[in-house]
């Protein structure tokens, strides 16, 4: 959650940001930032092509987890967690991702090591990940589903 909050911090936004003030507020930020308004200054060149990739990131990210995207996405969503079992696991820093047979593969965020390990240690990961993960946490899709065409 920490990610969330300082990446809602650097731009400058709050929690309750819609989806077209995000990306106009991005790219006033990148038009004061943008790399080539410094021609003849070649450390605020690279001091702006810094900000401007923390920019990009944190934009990125925002508008993954932003309610308009996840509504947007909710059908593949629900195709994947209804149909697709899991496939690995990991945790690192309260984000929980899961890689599904699908090719999908989610990112959970807040969840506490205690609900980890009782993942870890459940009878069937997809029984307690639709009690308690799928629907309990912010998420976002980190890799799209492969396309198979015939």
């Amino acid at each position: 959650m920490k990610k969330i909050a300082d990446y809602r911090k650097l731009l400058n936004v709050d929690k309750s940001v819609d989806l077209k003030t995000l990306k106009s507020t991005y790219r006033t930020i990148m038009k004061e930032c943008h790399p080539d308004k410094f021609v003849n200054d070649e450390e605020g060149r690279l001091a702006a092509e810094q900000k401007s990739v923390e920019m990009i990131e944190a934009y990125h990210f925002l508008v993954s987890i932003c309610p308009e995207t996840i509504e947007q996405q909710l059908p593949i969503y629900t195709e994947t967690i209804t149909n697709s079992g899991i496939q690995d696991i990991d945790w690192k820093a309260q984000i929980l991702t899961i890689t599904f047979h699908d090719g999908s593969q989610y990112e959970y965020f807040g969840v506490q090591r205690n609900d980890y390990v009782k993942f870890v240690n459940a009878d069937s990961l997809g029984r307690f990940a639709r009690r308690h993960v799928f629907h309990s946490y912010p998420y976002r899709n980190v890799l799209k589903t492969a396309t198979v065409v015939a």
